[in-house]
């Protein structure tokens, strides 16, 4: 493939990515202010109980299959098919053992109704394990064009159907219905769209390859899985379902932006930079590229966002939620350097190095938990602003291994970032000192945002980022 070639898929890549990401997510949060302001936050911390018990099944299911399927540049038939047998065998089974640990569950949180709920819910894991080939297909080609109009069409449908349920009085299992019928119309839309279908083929061989690499992702993943699910599990049990739930919400909002930014460069860049896995170089130089791409766009969002978090919160999910706003603000300081860590351990995988993926995330999560126990006996709010210095310890050792691999470590990346981190900071400290002296919720959001735009194209303008040129090159170019 050629360097023009490349760049024109990786730029089409990033647009439907983010057709797909922000399409979906926009739905799927405006169907989440509507039900928010009819059901209650115990409602979402139950199904929020339930998350880390969906989220250790499916990195079990993917087993780093995926991502050894995404980097496999001579994949065959044989290796799709061995992804998908064993993905539906071992889906089955652990839905099986969280149907008969669902008891045991609700009397861990000593709430008597998540028995049944986990047992309908957890449906999931079996539903997404018939769509992990295909997405690995479309991910590896580049092509998230049809993902983007698989997810859209369920996020609609699932989302209409849930503002109905809930509005006819169906509680806590509005939540329940929606996330499963939005997964089923998913997963038959990929088929529907899709050129691959399963074959009677399987083959130990291609089973042990593709494990070698994927077994350390799996190890790591699950350990990522269960840290990122740990908060939530704590705030169940030592604090209430309604503490929870204004937990998830505030969660949700801040990944709104940063997470599905991140997310977008990171399954763009991934099998982008694969096939630069060799040319140390160019590797370097593109993975810079990204990392400050990463920084330019999430650093200033998450920061405005921090700064106008209550009047977002009143005017979104209304008074009752207040809570959720004083969350929101650590939370986006944490956050928004998800997509830099996300992009660091990318080149660990394109280099093959999942040994040192698995042993930085051992690492971090030990480092992680220690604070997380720690901030415990202080409260939420405190765990919330103790994580923004372990995230940024645990930043630091993940570009451990990436200034050995290819010299570019923590320094030269704050390095490449600063000016866009001072920017943001600034546009935090704005938009909260208008929060203060501006009465009006929509004001304070309106005269911010205003603000904030100004001094944030304004900086663009002086500053010359290479960011925006490669942006303005890359879209008029397409």
């Amino acid at each position: 493939m050629t360097e023009e070639s490349l760049k024109n898929k990786t730029v089409k890549g990033v647009v439907w990515s983010s057709v797909e990401r922000f399409s979906v997510q926009g739905v799927q949060f405006l169907v989440m202010l509507v039900i928010a302001r009819i059901l209650d936050p115990k409602d979402f911390g139950l199904v929020g109980m339930l998350a880390i018990f969906l989220a250790v099944a499916q990195s079990l299911i993917d087993s780093g299959f995926s991502q050894a399927l995404i980097r496999k540049q001579d994949r065959t038939e044989v290796d799709n098919n061995t992804v998908f047998y064993f993905n539906i065998v071992i889906s089955s089974v652990l839905y099986l053992i969280l149907y008969i640990i669902a008891p045991w569950v609700s009397d861990f949180y000593e709430e008597p109704e998540l028995c049944n709920l986990m047992r309908v819910l957890c449906v999931l894991v079996i539903i997404n394990s018939f769509g992990v080939v295909q997405r690995a297909i479309y991910t590896a080609s580049i092509n998230f064009k049809t993902q983007a109009k698989a997810s859209f069409i369920a996020a609609l449908i699932s989302g209409a159907v849930g503002i109905w349920l809930a509005c006819q009085g169906y509680g806590v299992w509005t939540l329940v219905w929606q996330q499963l019928l939005n997964a089923a119309i998913n997963i038959i839309l990929l088929w529907v769209y899709s050129n691959w279908y399963p074959k009677w083929q399987y083959s130990w061989q291609s089973f042990r390859e593709m494990f070698a690499f994927g077994s350390k992702l799996l190890a790591s993943g699950l350990i990522d899985t269960i840290y990122g699910n740990l908060l939530g599990l704590i705030i169940g049990k030592v604090f209430s379902a309604a503490s929870l739930g204004y937990y998830t919400q505030a969660d949700k909002i801040t990944k709104l932006p940063s997470a599905n930014i991140g997310g977008i460069i990171q399954r763009v860049t991934y099998p982008v930079l694969c096939t630069l896995q060799n040319d140390d170089e160019k590797l370097r130089h593109d993975y810079r590229m990204f990392l400050r791409l990463a920084a330019f766009i999430v650093f200033p969002l998450m920061c405005l966002l921090a700064g106008l978090a209550y009047p977002l919160v009143y005017v979104l999910l209304g008074t009752k939620w207040e809570f959720t706003a004083a969350l929101i603000i650590p939370i986006c300081f944490n956050m928004m350097f998800y997509p830099i860590a996300a992009i660091n351990l990318n080149l660990l995988q394109v280099k093959g190095r999942s040994d040192l993926f698995l042993k930085l995330e051992i690492i971090k999560k030990i480092i992680g938990v220690a604070f997380l126990v720690f901030s415990i006996p202080f409260g939420l709010l405190f765990m919330c602003y103790s994580s923004i210095v372990s995230g940024l310890i645990m930043l630091y050792v993940n570009t451990y291994y990436t200034d050995k691999l290819i010299g570019v470590g923590f320094w030269m990346q704050m390095k490449d970032s600063k000016t866009t981190i001072i920017m943001s900071m600034l546009i935090f400290f704005g938009s909260y000192f208008v929060h203060l002296v501006v009465e009006n919720s929509w004001y304070q959001i309106i005269i911010g945002t205003l603000i904030s735009s100004f001094f944030f194209f304004g900086t663009m303008k002086i500053c010359k980022f290479p960011e925006l040129s490669f942006l303005k090159t890359s879209l008029i170019h397409e």
